[in-house]
C-alpha cells in the first residue's frame, strides 16, 4: 500500500488510490467540480490541482494515481495560485446570476468561490451564451452556467444506463446536451440536478419555489416503492415542496427515482380533510363523532366472519397492527395485506429480499422472473446494473423482454421455462450451479396469479438446487440461517413485508382478498374495513364499506363512511422494505384539515364501538406491536431469516408473466395525484403505449 505525505502528514491509502483520494485521508481540502466518488473519473474542471514535489507543475490529483513517497502540498503557493487561477478562468463565462438562481445557497461553485475566488475579474470581454436545452418535464437547464464537468453524462450514461446526453462540439463551442434535445427518458434522470455543482440544471417543477433557509428539513424513508429510500422531505408551513435523497449505503447510496422526488405535489391534491358518511346515497360531510357512530351502527350485531379489512400499499405498521388488533376483538380472521393477490406467506425468508440490495454486489448469476426490477425498484435495477458494470456476470429474465439498462440473456416468458430450470433441462440451470454466488428475484408478476403459489414453490426449488443457500449457523429451532442466501422476492407495496410481519393475512377458516370480495358480493361479508387500500378495483356488493385514507382515490369512490388518515410525510412511522429492514418515518407536516394519524383514528374508533384498544400513545403501540413481532424493535438492521418451507407445488398456468407495474409514474394515490407525474406520463408512457398500439418506433 502506497504512502504518501500530505501537508506534513503521512498516510496509507489502498493501491489505486488517486492522490484527491490521499488527501482526502489525510484530513485535507482539496476542492473540485468534476470529481463524484461513484462514477468515473474525468479529470475536466482542474480545481483540484496540488503541488507535487520534483514535478514540473501542479496535477490534477483527481485522476493522478498516488505513489509510494510522494510529497503533496495543498496549501503552497503554488497549489493556491492554480486553484485560484482555475476558478477565475471557470467565471469568466459564468453568468453570476445567483440571486435568481435555484441553486443559490445550495451551489457548489458558489460556495468554493467564495475560498478559491479573486474579488474582481481582469476579464472585461462579452461572456459566452448558450441556448437552454429541453431535458422534459423535470429537468430545467441554463446551459450558460454549465463548466462542462460532465457528471450528468457520466451518470446517466453509467449509473441510470440511458445513453442520452453527452457533450457536443469542442473548445468555447462546446456544449453539453441531450444528442436530439429530447426529454431524458430514465427513471432516476432527476439525480443529475443534485449532481450538477453549478446553476446548469435544476429541478422544473421547483423552479423559483423556495431558498433553502426559508426550509424545515425532515429525515425519512419513502414509500413510493418497497425499496424504502432514505430521503429528506423539505417543507413549508403545512407544505411539502421537494424531497432530496439522503445517503443510505446498503439501500439507495445517494440516489433516488424520480417518482419518489417529484410525486411529492400529489400530497397537496384531492385530499381528504374531513369525515364524510354516505346519507341518501351522497357522501356528505359529517363530524368524527358522526363517522364513528355510523361505523358503530353497522358493525353492530355483525359476527367477526361477517367483517373483513384489506390494508393498502403505504400503510404505516402502527395502523396495521392497531386495526389487526380491532379486527381480533371481533373475532374476524379476515385479514389481506396483498391487494394485488400475491401468494406468499409463511417462513420469513420466503417473502424477503434475502441477499440484500447491496448484497446484489456479490452475485455472479441473476435470474430474474417475473419482473420489470426498472419500473418496479429502480433503485434495485440501478444496483443490478452496477453489478453488470463491474465485470462478468450472467443474467437471465423470464418474462416479457424490457430494457433493464444491461445485458441480459431472455431465457423465456412464464411458467414453462420456470420448470425447465427448476429440472435443470435448461441451460440456465447449468450457469445458476456453476457460480459461486447465484441469485434469483421473484416479482409480483409471477406471485400474482392463481398459480403464483406452485411459482413460488418452483423458484425455492431453483434456489435449493443451484446452491443459493450457504449456510453460516443454525437458529434455535434447528433451521438453517444462510450467510448466503440468493433467494429475493421484490416487492412492488412499501407495506406489503411488515403486513406480512404482524401477520395481516387471513387466518383460521379467513379470507383473503378475493375472498373478501366474493363474500361482500354473495353478502357473506357485510363489512369491510379499507386501511389506505386503493387498488382493489371491485365492487363489494351490499357490504357496508369503510375507507381510512388520505386521498379521495379509489377506495373512497364506493365507500359508505370515510375516515380522513394522514400521508406518509404526515405521521411518524415504521416501514419495512423488501429486504426486511425496520425503517422510521418521521413526520415533516401535519395532516391537512381534520386529518389524523391513522392509529389514532383506530384507537378512537375501538372506544366508539366498544371495544377500546389498550394504548394511548404511539410508544404503547410499538411496545405492544414489538412484544407481538419481536422483528420490530430493531431499527435499520438486516436480521438473516431462517429457510424453511413455503410455496404450493402444483401445476402451473402457461400464460406469461405479466408485470405488475403499467405506468411507473403512477402507482398509487399520492402519484396518481400528482401534476408532475402526470406530465411524465404524458412525455414518456403514452408515447411508448402509442407505438405498441400502432407497431411504430414512437
Amino acid at each position: 500500500m502506497p504512502k504518501l505525505t500530505v501537508d506534513g502528514v503521512e498516510v496509507e491509502v489502498p493501491p489505486g488510490s488517486t492522490v484527491l483520494q490521499a488527501c482526502e485521508a489525510a484530513g485535507a481540502e482539496v476542492p473540485r467540480f468534476c470529481f463524484h466518488d461513484r462514477l468515473s473519473v474525468a479529470g475536466n474542471c482542474r480545481m483540484c490541482l496540488v503541488e507535487m514535489e520534483k514535478a514540473p507543475k501542479p496535477v490534477a490529483s483527481c485522476a493522478f494515481p498516488a505513489g509510494d513517497g510522494m510529497v503533496i502540498h495543498t496549501k503552497s503557493e503554488v497549489a493556491r495560485k492554480a486553484q485560484k487561477g482555475t476558478m477565475e478562468f471557470l467565471l469568466i463565462n459564468h453568468p453570476l446570476d445567483c440571486p435568481i438562481c435555484d441553486q443559490g445557497g445550495e451551489c457548489d461553485l458558489q460556495d468554493q468561490a467564495m475560498g478559491y475566488g479573486y474579488h474582481s475579474t481582469r476579464y472585461d470581454e462579452n461572456k459566452r451564451a448558450v441556448t437552454d436545452k429541453y431535458m422534459g418535464p423535470l429537468v430545467k437547464t441554463i446551459m450558460t452556467r454549465c463548466i462542462h464537468c460532465t457528471r450528468c453524462v457520466r451518470f446517466s450514461t453509467e449509473i441510470a444506463g440511458v445513453t442520452d446526453m453527452g457533450m457536443l462540439n469542442r473548445g468555447e463551442d462546446a456544449e453539453i446536451t441531450t444528442y436530439l434535445e429530447k426529454a431524458l427518458d430514465s427513471e432516476l434522470s432527476a439525480n443529475v440536478i443534485d449532481l450538477c455543482p453549478v446553476g446548469a440544471l435544476t429541478s422544473k417543477p421547483y423552479a423559483f419555489v423556495a431558498r433553502p433557509w426559508e426550509l424545515k428539513k425532515t429525515e425519512t424513508v419513502d414509500v413510493m416503492d418497497a425499496v424504502g429510500s432514505n430521503i429528506r422531505v423539505d417543507a413549508r408551513g403545512a407544505e411539502v415542496l421537494r424531497v432530496l435523497p439522503r445517503l443510505h449505503e446498503d439501500v439507495n447510496e445517494e440516489w433516488i427515482s424520480d417518482k419518489t422526488r417529484y410525486a411529492c405535489d400529489g400530497l397537496k391534491r384531492q385530499r381528504l380533510d374531513r369525515p364524510y358518511v354516505r346519507r341518501d346515497g351522497k357522501l356528505q360531510p359529517a363530524s368524527w363523532p358522526e363517522a364513528f357512530a355510523a361505523v358503530a351502527g353497522a358493525m353492530k350485531g355483525l359476527k367477526g366472519d361477517q367483517m373483513a379489512a384489506i390494508a393498502g400499499d403505504t400503510v404505516d405498521a402502527e395502523a396495521m397492527y392497531s386495526l389487526k388488533r380491532l379486527m381480533g376483538e371481533f373475532g374476524s380472521t379476515n385479514l389481506d395485506c396483498r391487494q394485488d393477490g400475491a401468494k406468499i406467506g409463511g417462513p420469513r425468508a420466503g417473502y424477503l429480499f434475502n441477499t440484500t440490495i447491496a448484497g446484489i454486489e456479490d452475485a455472479d448469476a441473476i435470474l430474474l422472473i417475473g419482473t420489470n426490477p426498472r419500473w418496479e425498484g429502480s433503485l434495485v435495477n440501478a444496483r443490478i446494473r452496477k453489478r453488470w458494470m463491474q465485470g462478468p456476470v450472467s443474467i437471465g429474465l423470464i418474462g416479457a423482454p424490457v430494457d433493464l439498462t444491461y445485458d441480459y440473456e431472455h431465457l423465456g416468458a412464464g411458467p414453462k421455462t420456470l420448470s425447465e430450470i427448476a429440472d435443470g433441462s435448461h441451460a440456465f440451470a447449468k450457469v445458476l450451479k456453476a457460480a459461486k454466488r447465484p441469485m434469483l428475484i421473484v416479482g409480483m408478476g409471477a406471485l400474482a396469479r392463481e398459480d403464483g403459489a406452485a411459482v413460488l414453490a418452483a423458484a425455492r426449488r431453483i434456489a435449493d438446487d443451484s446452491g443459493m443457500l450457504i449456510a453460516a449457523a443454525k437458529d434455535d429451532d434447528g433451521n438453517e440461517i444462510a450467510a448466503w442466501n440468493g433467494f429475493n422476492v421484490l416487492h412492488t407495496a412499501a407495506s406489503r413485508v411488515a403486513g406480512l410481519d404482524l401477520g395481516f393475512v387471513p387466518g383460521a377458516d379467513g379470507r383473503d382478498v378475493a375472498g373478501i370480495v366474493e363474500g361482500a358480493s354473495s353478502g357473506a361479508v357485510k363489512l369491510v374495513y379499507l386501511l389506505g387500500a386503493d387498488e382493489v378495483d371491485s365492487d363489494f356488493g351490499d357490504a357496508f364499506v369503510v375507507y381510512q385514507g388520505h386521498h379521495g382515490d379509489n377506495g373512497a369512490h364506493g365507500a359508505d363512511v370515510i375516515l380522513p388518515g394522514a400521508a406518509y410525510t404526515e405521521k411518524d412511522g415504521l416501514y419495512v422494505n423488501t429486504e426486511g429492514r425496520v425503517q422510521m418515518g418521521v413526520a415533516a407536516t401535519f395532516p391537512p384539515g381534520e386529518a389524523r394519524e391513522d392509529w389514532k383514528i383506530l384507537r378512537a374508533l375501538s372506544e366508539a364501538v366498544g371495544k377500546t384498544l389498550p394504548f394511548t400513545t404511539l410508544e404503547d403501540v410499538r411496545a405492544a406491536m414489538r412484544k407481538d413481532h419481536p422483528s420490530f424493535a430493531a431499527i435499520d438492521t438486516i436480521e438473516a431469516a431462517a429457510w424453511g418451507e413455503f410455496g404450493v407445488a402444483g401445476a402451473t398456468d402457461d400464460a406469461p408473466f405479466a408485470y405488475p407495474v403499467d405506468n411507473f409514474y403512477m402507482t398509487d394515490p399520492i402519484s396518481r395525484a400528482s401534476k408532475t407525474m402526470a406530465e411524465c406520463t404524458e412525455a414518456f408512457v403514452l408515447p411508448k403505449r402509442e407505438a405498441a398500439a400502432t407497431g411504430t418506433n414512437g
